[in-house]
């Protein structure tokens, strides 16, 4: 039998992807948590999870950026993927304390599901911003050593392409305007599930 990504509906992608997502951080805070998110007998549901695929899981608390952790590249399960991401988000993302118990009240779980990416083909910025689609791609910038991401979601923040672009290579510790033969850019686009 063979399953794909279309055979589960967008509710149930949400509500799966979500579910794991908080039951990961909330059992790693000593919730006991036993929720039965998906039937052992629910092969098509079963199979979506255990395709490799990349995500990100941002935390948000009061509207505001609580932590945000995620992979570029389909390496792991769907379902290892979205628990290894929001454990991270919630404990190990560099800019934020470990979340606490005391939290979980008001924290927004969001997952976004990223398509493969694919190289941009350009030699300048002119060129680069010409082909990057404001509020649908998300962007990957690497230089050497240097590597950063923005998903699609910050063109809501910064929906002028160079002001995306200046603050993605501040991200990746280059100078705002940057540029150099050496760098290379992909593109990819999310499918994002965000609790109500």
């Amino acid at each position: 039998m063979t399953t794909s990504a279309e055979s589960v509906s967008s509710s149930e992608k949400s509500t799966l992807l979500i579910g794991l997502a908080r039951e990961a951080i909330e059992r790693e805070l000593g919730k006991d948590v036993e929720r039965a998110l998906v039937s052992a007998q629910d092969a098509e549901l079963l199979a979506w999870l255990a395709a490799p695929a990349a995500t990100f899981v941002t935390l948000t608390r009061d509207g505001r950026l609580r932590g945000c952790i995620g992979t570029l590249e389909a390496r792991r399960a769907l379902r290892d993927d979205v628990v290894g991401n929001a454990c991270a988000a919630a404990f190990e993302d560099p800019r934020f304390t470990p979340l606490t118990v005391e939290e979980l009240d008001g924290l927004r779980v969001e997952v976004s599901l990223l398509s493969p990416a694919t190289p941009i083909d350009c030699h300048s910025e002119a060129e680069l911003l010409g082909a990057v689609r404001p509020g649908v791609d998300g962007l990957v910038l690497e230089c050497g050593k240097q590597r950063a991401t923005f998903l699609p979601q910050v063109w809501g923040e910064l929906p002028e392409p160079s002001e995306f672009l200046a603050a993605l290579r501040r991200k990746a510790r280059l100078e705002s305007d940057f540029w150099s033969d050496e760098m290379r850019f992909w593109r990819y686009t999310v499918e994002k599930f965000e609790e109500g």
